[in-house]
């Protein structure tokens, strides 16, 4: 069985823009493809503080406990910092302690929620890490549960971070509880109204969500995510000063130079100089779109991989498709065969098909 190897380039113009944050570590991630737009020192290890809530509320949500009844323990004890001030003994679902986690940075609530997923605090960490190396988060160590620097810390990167968020984001009722700018609920004990602490979600129309962080270590930290016109960014800064503002600039660097563009499309493709499968239909399963730049210069080169069989069966698969921005693979899809209508084919390809066939 031998290979054909054909290429095509299509040349893409892409242009980078000038654009710059105050941050000690910042990313401006596409979170389909995982393209990176813009980076600062994104793989620099350090506190993350309350930024790694988003690991506790998406293993709150993944629990499938959301709709449980907790009932508060000592361990809120433990908390200090802000909090939802919740009480022991209080009757609260964990859905609504994750909203508390998220709109108002909750460490009482994160303390409770470990509790009740990971039976106990230190258990609930283990699963954080667990979790962290799953996705990909190779340069990221949770302590606990809220982000506070009282003991160890976390410590992650910007680059893991949006990792993190990108998985987090395609959970519904992740995005749906960080996206919301104000919840109220009551308890057995209490009555509450909470204000989102992510002001993006007021004051920058295509943010969805995000998470606010601070501690004396860290300082400043921030994860928020938009989305526009089928465009879907994240940001993560560390020890920034001006995080409101260097992430609306660099949502609107994303948006205004980077577009999702339709690569491939299913169906029958074509694949010229190549004669060993012109009398049969070649097709792929699946559309792939890709963020390209608007003025990108580099390469969108296609890479086909054809097997020569000796027996072709309809449907079979016959190659794969390697599709490259420059040198760098950014999609690879199956080629499958489709055998024509023996009726309609020419005397020399029933000819060719025997020969093939008989190999």
């Amino acid at each position: 069985m031998k290979k054909i190897m054909l290429f095509l380039s299509l040349l893409i113009p892409i242009g980078v823009n000038a654009i710059d944050t105050s941050a000690r570590s910042a990313i401006l991630m596409d979170m389909d493809s995982k393209r990176i737009l813009y980076e600062e020192n994104i793989h620099e290890k350090g506190s993350v503080a309350s930024i790694s809530k988003i690991m506790t509320a998406l293993l709150a949500i993944e629990s499938n406990k959301l709709d449980k009844v907790v009932v508060v323990g000592k361990e809120i004890e433990k908390s200090y910092g802000s909090g939802i001030y919740i009480k022991e003994g209080e009757k609260i679902l964990l859905r609504d302690l994750v909203y508390g986690l998220m709109l108002r940075s909750g460490n009482d609530a994160a303390l409770a929620i470990a509790k009740f997923v990971g039976g106990s605090v230190e258990d609930f960490v283990r699963m954080m890490n667990n979790k962290a190396k799953e996705i990909g988060m190779k340069n990221t160590t949770f302590n606990n549960p809220s982000g506070l620097d009282q003991e160890k810390g976390n410590y992650s990167t910007a680059y893991d971070m949006a990792i993190l968020t990108s998985f987090a984001m395609k959970n519904e009722e992740y995005k749906k509880i960080t996206g919301t700018k104000k919840y109220t609920l009551k308890t057995n004990m209490n009555t509450y109204s909470w204000i989102n602490k992510n002001k993006l979600l007021s004051i920058y129309k295509y943010t969805t969500g995000g998470k606010t962080g601070f501690t004396e270590i860290a300082k400043r930290t921030l994860v928020s995510t938009a989305s526009k016109d089928n465009t879907n960014l994240v940001v993560v800064t560390l020890n920034d000063g001006n995080d409101w503002q260097d992430h609306q600039n660099l949502f609107e660097y994303g948006f205004s130079n980077y577009s999702n563009l339709k690569i491939l499309e299913k169906g029958n493709i074509t694949i010229y100089n190549d004669d060993y499968y012109e009398d049969y239909v070649l097709y792929v399963k699946n559309d792939f779109s890709y963020l390209m730049g608007t003025n990108e210069k580099d390469n969108l080169i296609f890479k086909y991989e054809l097997e020569k069989k000796r027996k072709i069966k309809n449907k079979d698969k016959v190659g794969i498709l390697k599709i490259y921005l420059g040198d760098k693979q950014i999609h690879e899809e199956e080629i499958f065969v489709k055998i024509i209508n023996n009726d309609k084919k020419s005397f020399f390809a029933e000819i060719k098909e025997w020969f093939v066939n008989l190999w």
